[in-house]
């Protein structure tokens, strides 16, 4: 069968390689699909592999030989589910490869909104330390996270290891979730509402759905603590951009720092890329090395149990 990925940039950058899954059978790489290659790309494909590259109904209904679709990510907004349920074609996709290195960035961003460090940093290299009359400085306030509280939306593999994070650094951790048994037992379970008036750092680790779109609006930044943050390292239009950006510019909640956007790229006019206190890394929390290389495991893993006859990971 043929096999073709439809974006394999941004999982392997040339530190991985793509052997086991060329050994399954013929195969064809590209970096990157623009929508008008995609129909020629994809015609002649058993099975299709894609990222970010969306396969709408109308597409799916115009590939006659397709066969299997395999998601190279856990999210699969970028298929079209049913459509390829109506033709029968099964819809994989790779889960858990990233809980860690998740979580590890959702941690990275509340320490640099609560320490700053890479503002410190960037102002020794300035030589604001050199000319500085004492021996120490800090020009930005400088936060504990001890005995805070962190709020949890979403007790998925990635929520609970946010949660267990907070709870290393001495954090009170509530959550708010549909799985009632994944809530480990020092996290107490609230209502959203009560979740966003109540804690200190609220961190959003859901899926996006029709009923999550949107779930941090500007009602729900009106609950929070003037001092509170937000996190967001799951979906980007989980937020509303633009009442957050209205809510940080008018001290409304202290910060942000997020690394998924309604839009990505982004277009320049987003009005989170100049709003206060507002920090943006570019989509790379599943990034790490080890999560790229169980990522390419699990899917290759996906394309050979389809051959096999034994599809796992499937979705629809």
């Amino acid at each position: 069968m043929n096999i073709v990925v439809l974006d394999g940039f941004t999982l392997n950058l040339g530190d991985l390689n793509w052997e086991e899954l060329k050994s399954l059978g013929p195969c064809t790489i590209y970096d990157r699909t623009p929508p008008a290659a995609l129909a020629e790309r994809a015609t002649a494909a058993d099975l299709l592999l894609t990222n970010k590259t969306e396969l709408t109904g109308a597409t799916i209904q115009s590939l006659p030989r397709l066969k299997c679709i395999g998601v190279l990510a856990t999210g699969t907004n970028v298929v079209d589910i049913a459509a390829a349920r109506a033709r029968g074609i099964p819809v994989t996709n790779v889960p858990a490869y990233g809980t860690k290195s998740v979580a590890q960035l959702t941690f990275a961003l509340l320490l640099e909104l609560a320490q700053h460090v890479g503002h410190h940093a960037q102002t020794v290299r300035e030589g604001h330390w050199t000319r500085s009359a004492d021996w120490c400085y800090w020009d930005l306030p400088l936060i504990e996270l001890d005995g805070l509280t962190l709020g949890v939306v979403g007790m998925g593999r990635i929520g609970r290891a946010v949660a267990e994070l907070g709870a290393a650094f001495g954090m009170k951790v509530l959550a708010s979730t549909h799985s009632v048994s994944a809530a480990p037992p020092f996290v107490r379970l609230v209502e959203l509402e009560t979740l966003f008036r109540k804690s200190d750092v609220v961190s959003l680790h859901c899926p996006l759905t029709p009923q999550t779109a949107n779930l941090v609006n500007a009602r729900r930044l009106s609950l929070m603590k003037s001092t509170a943050f937000l996190l967001n390292t799951s979906r980007g239009p989980l937020v509303d951009q633009a009442a957050l950006a209205d809510a940080l510019n008018s001290g409304r909640i202290a910060g942000a720092a997020l690394d998924v956007l309604t839009t990505e790229p982004p277009p320049a006019d987003n009005p989170l890329l100049t709003a206060r206190n507002c920090i943006i890394t570019p989509h790379l929390a599943w990034a790490t090395r080890a999560a790229r290389s169980r990522l390419m495991n699990i899917a290759v893993e996906n394309v050979r149990a389809f051959l096999q006859g034994k599809a796992q990971n499937v979705v629809n």
